[in-house]
């Protein structure tokens, strides 16, 4: 089967390894190109917990100071993996969804709403979680740690492999990836090779931009059930 990632190499090493060892043909396509910003490091004594909805935002954290012990709210496994090799080791994961991750920090025994909170996250989000969380009466700073910039480019070996070995599944990560990934394939004319691909979106959000750009064959997923949904 061919599989086509869009996700950074950083991100989806271990994964593409897995399906290569499984025979599977990889088409590594990243759409995004991931930078730092500029700002002053997190001082962590202000915050009673950080708020983590992507790996990027743990990768580019920068403190004033350590402190591995600070409760941390993931998204999803992912998320929370990063961030305990980074060395916290009082993390809690939503499983994947922002509704999901929103209702624990709600529901927390270890909050409550005079605890001040750290969302740290991209330019680029899908869901204005901070916001939902001050309706709630939380007391919470949003702190933009990266920017994520579009690829405009396709490489001419990767333009043939996608022409020699239409893609079979395609996984896409976030709404900004999919329009990325949109604007490539329409770009270098690969829309005629992936007719018949399964585009599998990690949710509802990443659907819709297939959708309105009259792609077919969509499905959402989960991160980390994409063994599953392949088959193996």
């Amino acid at each position: 089967m061919n599989i086509l990632i869009t996700r950074p190499l950083i991100d989806s090493e271990d994964l593409m390894g897995k399906l290569f060892s499984l025979g599977h043909k990889i088409i590594h396509v990243p759409t995004l190109k991931i930078s730092k910003a500029e700002l002053d490091p997190i001082d962590p004594e202000k915050y009673n917990a950080f708020i983590f909805t992507s790996a990027n935002a743990i990768r580019c954290l920068k403190l004033l100071k350590p402190d591995r012990n600070k409760l941390c709210f993931c998204v999803g496994t992912i998320t929370e993996k990063i961030v305990r090799q980074q060395g916290y080791n009082n993390t809690i994961s939503a499983g994947g969804t922002i509704n999901a991750l929103k209702n624990i920090i709600v529901n927390s025994d270890d909050l409550d709403k005079k605890k001040v909170l750290a969302y740290i996250c991209g330019d680029n989000i899908t869901a204005d979680l901070d916001l939902d969380l001050q309706k709630e009466g939380f007391q919470i700073d949003k702190i933009i740690n990266y920017t994520s910039e579009k690829i405009k480019e396709l490489n001419a070996d990767t333009n043939n492999l996608i022409k020699d070995h239409p893609p079979d599944i395609i996984f896409v990560y976030s709404k900004r990836s999919a329009e990325s990934f949109i604007d490539l394939a329409k770009k270098y004319s690969l829309n005629g090779q992936m007719t018949g691909s399964r585009v599998m979106c990690i949710s509802e959000k990443v659907l819709n931009v297939f959708k309105e750009a009259g792609w077919k064959n969509l499905e959402t997923f989960e991160a980390g059930d994409e063994l599953i949904k392949i088959g193996n």
